[in-house]
């Protein structure tokens, strides 16, 4: 099965704040900017912006609630990035499968 790597998705994730907003998100069934600021440690303003780049790449999704947005994470979207980390999981493995026969080949080759 071949995955196609979606850059901005992995450039979302890679940062950890927006990780343990995942996390929170997945943890409590959703949250708002304001709930999510009062256990990080950075502003709301800061977690809305956040929540804007999670909701960019489909990671989240927003729904009015009062004054806020309540988010939850996408399930669909979190399958997608596990898949995809799964085939770079899979194709680093079987680089560093090839790397290591090379080295015992040429460790081989020293001790004859």
């Amino acid at each position: 099965m071949t995955v196609t790597v979606d850059d901005d998705l992995w450039s979302a994730i890679g940062d950890p704040t927006r990780r343990r907003m995942l996390d929170l998100l997945l943890a409590d069934g959703g949250g708002t900017a304001t709930s999510l600021s009062e256990r990080l440690p950075v502003t709301r303003q800061a977690v809305a912006k956040h929540l804007a780049v999670l909701d960019r790449v489909g990671l989240v999704q927003g729904t009015p609630a009062g004054r806020e947005r309540r988010y939850l994470v996408d399930d669909d979207q979190l399958a997608r990035a596990a898949a995809q980390l799964s085939t770079v999981g899979a194709t680093w493995d079987a680089r560093l499968r090839r790397i290591k026969r090379i080295a015992e080949a040429i460790q081989r080759r020293k001790e004859q």
